[in-house]
């Protein structure tokens, strides 16, 4: 039985009712109804297997997103990130220069607060900023540890 037309046509009606194309392929047809549906010729008669429900229109397939979603929010919170996961070098990942920018900012901030709350005299600041410009702290608390170890108290917990 030959309903090729008859889906070829359902899909125009569909198209032009839900406002984007509808292929054929999206074209259902009721299995039981077969001989009526290769009986219908015109369009009107189409239209009316449409409105008993002998022809439908199949929702779009999509691809589901749950998984990529899932995945990104894992991502937030740092994993995902193993050998298997990684392309490129340590130093294309997180760069040399983004490590010590980083580093020397937050050394450089702590030694200007230390300043300005009168922990440190300006002449005491330049040097250790000095020092830190030479790339003498490894963090800011080796900073601070060495600060203390020249005998300028920082009123710290220790």
């Amino acid at each position: 039985m030959m309903i090729t037309n008859q889906k070829r046509m359902a899909a125009e009606i569909f198209s032009r009712r839900e406002g984007k194309t509808v292929g054929i392929h999206r074209v259902w047809v009721h299995p039981d109804y077969l001989s009526e549906v290769s009986d219908a010729v015109q369009k009107a008669d189409v239209r009316n297997l449409i409105e008993d429900g002998i022809i439908k229109a199949k929702p779009i397939k999509g691809t589901s997103r749950s998984r990529a979603r899932k995945a990104t929010i894992q991502k937030s919170k740092g994993r995902r990130k193993g050998q298997g996961s990684r392309s490129g070098s340590a130093n294309s990942r997180s760069p040399k220069k983004q490590r010590w920018m980083s580093k020397i900012r937050a050394q450089r901030r702590t030694l200007r607060e230390l300043r300005d709350e009168g922990s440190i005299s300006a002449s005491q600041y330049r040097h250790f900023y000095m020092k830190a410009k030479g790339g003498s702290y490894r963090s800011i608390a080796h900073m601070k540890s060495n600060i203390e170890l020249e005998g300028i108290s920082l009123g710290g917990d220790s």
